[in-house]
């Protein structure tokens, strides 16, 4: 069966490589010239299993004001004239509740612990370079009643098969000391010994060399997907679609095309609940020993600005902030001064030279109201979607591909897909 995969970033590429592995013929096709060039290419990089804490949460209400009107704040809202800016931004603040929370918590919990396993399972077969290491992750915390919150979760994850722990500061500077020099006052911290870190763009790229042997594989770059062909015969189904000039048909279409898959759907008079949220990052070369030194290896993740930074080999990639702000594609210095800001509160000791050194990026991260990725079946019955991983695409792509790979087999599913499927 031939199967087109529209978009490459991490998700469609993990996408197209279970395929294949399943013996189908796999087009993947992408704007880019090159996979993982889009939002994947600057992301936090950290591979996040455990904390996967959904951005709809109760505070939501109680910060609202800090979030709309505060300069400070790690979350900006703009208010564009696109009504599903205020169609996503409503659905979300439902999902703004506890036990909704409780139940995304564990759908997230278990596509991550499954993606866990399958990248660790590609790995030891592949053996792909990316700057992958399992070095653990610590989310600090500046106030008592952040932690005491982190605490609580902790508690309740521990249910689930999460081994975590709760910190005090200086036990957190004593697993990571390069936090010793930070000029926060730290309240304390989760440890999660077993969180992961890798280049993304270069898993991407690996993943994509490695199906490039196989002739059932190949990868069509610089196409944008722009056009549709349906075919009333078969129930509307969805036979060829137009990317850089060419029509291309299949058997069946994947939507992995991130935050553009709204576009995309748009041309079917599908409606996805995806909204784009904007981020930023900088990669820090460690060019010096005194800078190698400085850096965490522990990745880190600073709470309270909303900011990661996680370890590739002589680099240290820096990302944060969350801003719905439509498809702006700026970067305004402030927010790269943000993440400089933070590098220098956090690593003092880090040189960071001029901004043309840092490779300044921004991405969009399709998110759902919810922060559950939507995989499987759409209306339109050849096309299946892989949507909405938000922030945690890099974390569930691995997950996500292997179980929509075994819908499409008809295969019985490792993990529940229930959560997953689309709803209109």
């Amino acid at each position: 069966m031939h199967i087109c995969v529209l978009g490459a970033g991490v998700i469609g590429v993990t996408t197209a490589y279970r395929l294949l592995q399943d013996g189908h013929q796999v087009s993947l096709i992408d704007a880019h010239d090159q996979p993982g060039a889009g939002t994947s290419q600057g992301n936090g990089a950290q591979l996040s299993y455990s904390y996967v804490a959904p951005l709809a949460d109760p505070s939501v209400w109680t910060k609202w004001a800090y979030y709309m009107f505060s300069k400070e704040s790690p979350l900006t809202i703009k208010p564009t004239l696109d009504g599903a800016q205020y169609r996503w931004l409503a659905q979300f603040l439902r999902c703004c509740n506890a036990e909704r929370v409780r139940h995304t918590t564990l759908d997230l919990l278990q596509l991550a612990f499954y993606s866990r396993d399958q990248l660790t399972q590609w790995n030891a077969g592949l053996n792909l370079s990316f700057d992958y290491q399992r070095s653990g992750k610590l989310v600090m915390f500046t106030d008592d009643q952040g932690l005491e919150a982190a605490a609580a979760q902790v508690r309740f994850q521990a249910q689930y098969g999460c081994q975590q722990e709760v910190l005090g500061a200086a036990e957190c500077i004593r697993i990571e000391p390069a936090l010793g020099h930070s000029q926060r006052d730290w309240a304390g911290g989760v440890y999660t010994p077993s969180e992961e870190a890798g280049d993304c763009p270069q898993f991407c790229r690996a993943l994509v060399d490695v199906m490039q042997a196989d002739p059932n594989f190949r990868f069509i770059g610089g196409a944008r997907v722009d056009a549709v062909r349906r075919d009333d015969r078969q129930g509307q189904a969805l036979c060829a679609v137009q990317a850089g000039g060419q029509w291309l048909e299949a058997d069946h279409f994947v939507l992995a095309l991130g935050a553009d898959s709204t576009d995309f759907a748009r041309l079917l008079d599908l409606r996805l609940p995806l909204y784009p949220l904007k981020g930023y990052s900088i990669t820090v070369p460690l060019e010096d020993d005194t800078s190698r030194t400085a850096a965490p290896q522990v990745s880190i993740t600073d709470i309270a600005r909303k900011i990661v930074y996680a370890r590739l080999g002589q680099r240290l990639r820096v990302a944060g902030r969350i801003e719905l702000v439509g498809q702006d594609r700026s970067i305004p210095r402030r927010a790269i001064e943000e993440l400089k800001n933070g590098m220098r509160e956090l690593f003092p000791a880090c040189r960071l030279g001029d901004d043309a050194t840092l490779s300044p990026w921004m991405g969009f991260r399709p998110a759902t109201p919810s922060g559950v990725p939507i995989v499987g079946r759409s209306p339109v019955n050849n096309l299946y979607l892989n949507i909405g991983q938000g922030a945690l695409g890099w974390t569930l792509a691995c997950g996500s591909a292997a179980l929509l790979a075994d819908q499409i087999a008809g295969r019985t599913r490792a993990i529940d897909d229930t959560p997953f499927q689309y709803r209109a």
